[in-house]
């Protein structure tokens, strides 16, 4: 599922190749990822210019000069592309948005769950959809209110995007990692200077990803993400990718926190209690 980096990168790539272009059409190839009507879409983009992209945690927006914005949600395979010609349009591309340059802006998505919709603004968006702040404007002061307050195991308060939008389950994992933070530790009873180890490893997390463009395997060797089951960076036949990065005698452990698969080093992330 694209994260935060990723959709940071993508924002990124239409920055770069989209703003300032007027949308001459609005192609539709497959309707099931149009969260607005077809139709009121083609209204509200054809002829605008797009002056400016934004970014919500997992969400994406097109500025247009005049109306509301377009909302991209990328799911869990979305992606975004640019062709010239039909028949170099990536494979899977479900939307095109066909630029004054010649340019057209795919919309990319192989499982179909992303959608394109309009909304009014990004704020009406947030608080439509109950969003928190943006995990990397996400102050350590907001962080210590947010966790102060709550008697809730850390790692599914960290994947609430309405605490803070961004944060998928391995990005979690790695902060805790480098926070040094157990995931079921009880959101109230982590000290200050944890909070502020936690705040301090979610800027690194998310800063480095998107530094790498979301190539994961670029990341620094000191990332858990590289002891990930999933990771096939190491000499086939072998575990070594499955031990900490600090501690290379330490297996990494796989366990299963508020559903979901968790990761953590049993030394660098002691519980208590």
């Amino acid at each position: 599922m694209p994260e935060l980096p990723e959709v940071e990168t993508y924002r990124r790539f239409i920055d770069e190749l989209a703003v300032h272009q007027s949308i001459v059409a609005f192609e539709v190839k497959d309707a099931h990822v149009l969260g607005t009507a077809e139709d009121t879409l083609r209204r509200a983009l054809v002829g605008r210019t797009i002056i400016g992209t934004g970014r919500l945690g997992k969400n994406c927006f097109l500025l247009l000069d005049e109306g509301p914005v377009l909302v991209l949600h990328f799911g869990m395979t979305g992606d975004v592309g640019a062709y010239r010609d039909e028949a170099d349009a990536p494979r899977f591309t479900r939307v095109a948005l066909h630029l004054a340059s010649g340019l057209r802006l795919a919309f990319i998505d192989p499982r179909k769950f992303g959608r394109i919709r309009l909304a009014e603004s990004v704020a009406a968006y947030r608080q439509a959809k109950k969003l928190g702040p943006d995990a990397l404007e996400l102050t350590a002061a907001e962080l210590q209110e947010k966790l102060g307050r709550r008697k809730t195991l850390l790692k599914p308060l960290l994947l609430d995007q309405s605490l803070t939008a961004g944060l998928g389950n391995w990005i979690v994992d790695e902060v805790l990692f480098q926070a040094k933070v157990h995931p079921e530790r009880v959101a109230n009873t982590l000290t200050p200077a944890e909070i502020k180890r936690l705040h301090a490893a979610i800027q690194l997390v998310l800063r480095t990803a998107i530094a790498h463009e979301a190539n994961y395997r670029d990341f620094p060797a000191s990332f858990l993400i590289h002891a990930r089951e999933w990771d096939d960076s190491a000499t086939p036949g072998t575990d070594q990718h499955h031990f900490c990065p600090r501690h290379p005698g330490t297996p990494i452990a796989k366990s299963y926190v508020g559903g979901r698969a968790t990761y953590t080093c049993p030394r660098c992330q002691p519980e208590i209690g």
